[in-house]
């Protein structure tokens, strides 16, 4: 159903569907208002004065989306301001909480319903049968049949990460046909143990040009799908801002606010040095331009892949901590 609900709730552990809630909101209302403004804000840290900023009536009466990311964080006087806003909505205007999970700001969420706020469940997916169930789905929704053998090995060799599983269903239904069986996805991961998306996305993040570059060549040339590389880059750049964008360095007080296993933090912590936040910023547009780009935007999905990795880091190179010349070249 088309999300038309002035006010609006995205609640779950599950990055993907919290986006893709957030995103089919984005579409409807873009649809309806074509000229509105769009304004996604984080909720830790956001000044009560900047929210009000976005949520005051429109000089010039155009629709406005505003987004709030994470409101599990928000302060007790940020809560209070957007409960006293939910009572008395502004017509013009859609605002969407995003709640990440858990018990934190509870009361934030259940005021919003109260007040007639439409909720979208993102819960974590967690059992073989449920993340069966959604790649099933997945292959369905890009026209493409699977096996439940081939389901099976699919779910085996990726386990619970919704994004892969997504980019796996979308290069596999892109490759076979449409038709997916046991074989199809046996020789789809095939040679993909040495090198990983992954592999050149640590590289990425860390600022090595070079090493970047070559373990990118040697991914495409081993057939780790495009889709794969540009979902790694991406999942490495956000969780990299999640973990800058908090002042605590305590490992295990991240882990359990992040909703994220401690390696991935500790890892995480340690790309994110030498990124200014704006840096990290400007990364997650290229890697969101990179996943049109490999899914058919891009007349090359070899070229768009390099040239995002030679962007991403130089983007490193010029907004980042500890004193670098900028780079210039390309």
């Amino acid at each position: 159903m088309e999300p038309t609900s002035r006010l609006r709730v995205v609640m779950g552990e599950e990055e993907l569907l919290r986006s893709r809630a957030v995103g089919a909101v984005r579409t409807a209302v873009l649809g309806r208002h074509p000229d509105a403004e769009v304004h996604e804000l984080p909720a830790a840290g956001l000044p009560i004065g900047q929210l009000a900023d976005v949520l005051a009536p429109s000089l010039f009466g155009e629709h406005r989306l505003v987004v709030v990311l994470g409101v599990q964080e928000a302060a007790a006087a940020l809560s209070d301001a957007l409960i006293g806003y939910a009572k008395d909505p502004d017509p013009e205007l859609t605002l969407v909480i995003v709640h990440f999970g858990g018990k934190r700001n509870e009361a934030l969420v259940k005021a919003f319903t109260a007040a007639g706020a439409a909720l979208d469940e993102c819960p974590k997916l967690k059992s073989p049968g449920d993340l069966a169930a959604f790649a099933r789905n997945e292959v369905r929704r890009l026209g493409g049949r699977i096996t439940g053998d081939a389901l099976s090995a699919l779910v085996d060799a990726i386990g619970n990460d919704l994004r892969q599983l997504s980019s796996a269903a979308s290069q596999l239904v892109s490759d076979f046909g449409g038709s997916i069986d046991a074989d199809a996805v046996a020789r789809f991961h095939r040679g993909q143990a040495e090198v990983s998306g992954f592999t050149v996305a640590e590289r990425v993040l860390v600022g090595d040009r070079a090493g970047s570059i070559e373990m990118l060549r040697w991914a495409l040339e081993r057939g780790v799908p495009h889709v794969l590389i540009a979902d790694a880059i991406a999942d490495g750049v956000r969780t990299a801002a999640r973990v800058a964008s908090l002042s605590s360095t305590n490992i295990g007080e991240l882990a359990r606010t992040l909703k994220m296993p401690p390696w991935k933090v500790k890892k995480a912590q340690a790309q994110s040095r030498g990124w200014s936040i704006d840096g990290l910023q400007q990364a997650i547009g290229v890697a969101a331009g990179l996943n049109a780009d490999v899914k058919g935007v891009a007349a090359s999905a070899d070229y768009a892949l390099e040239r995002a990795v030679r962007r991403i880091v130089t983007i490193r190179a010029e907004t980042g901590r500890g004193g670098r010349a900028p780079y210039t070249g390309r």
